[in-house]
């Protein structure tokens, strides 16, 4: 069984590590440019699992190759969502198709109210489970 005791938010690489440096995420969108992987940067205050499609901010970097520059517009997006979930996507087109080679979160809100199971019994002895993330609980805009 996996756990979990930090209750924070685990997507995408480096998730159950402490929170990475400037200098550390500058380190890997450097790796991801070295593979000429396009990158951006994406926000959300609903951080469910299955909720894959966050907001971008601004334009996908495709043909920005400068590890500072994209580390600035990291730090734009901090101060312009200072309680959201913000992460860097790195995507690989070398098969034709845009999909993601890398995926790390670089700015959480202070407080993450996390998630609860939810519970539903159906017809006979049917059971089924899902997530229900606490933050959704307020509207949009005052959900950190």
């Amino acid at each position: 069984m996996i756990t979990n005791p930090t209750g924070r938010l685990t997507q995408g690489q480096f998730s159950f590590l402490p929170d990475l440096t400037d200098e550390q995420i500058s380190a890997q969108i450097k790796w991801a440019l070295a593979h000429d992987w396009a990158v951006s940067i994406e926000y959300t205050d609903d951080p469910h699992p299955r909720n894959t499609y966050w907001e971008m901010f601004g334009l996908p970097m495709f043909d920005l190759k400068d590890p500072a520059a994209i580390l600035m517009e990291v730090n734009e997006a901090r101060k312009t969502f200072p309680n959201h979930y913000i992460r860097v996507m790195a995507f690989n087109s070398t098969r034709g198709v845009e999909s993601p080679a890398m995926s790390f979160i670089v700015n959480r809100p202070a407080n993450e109210p996390g998630f609860g199971l939810v519970r539903a019994e159906g017809p006979g002895r049917e059971i089924r489970y899902s997530f229900h993330s606490y933050a959704t609980d307020k509207p949009e805009s005052e959900r950190y």
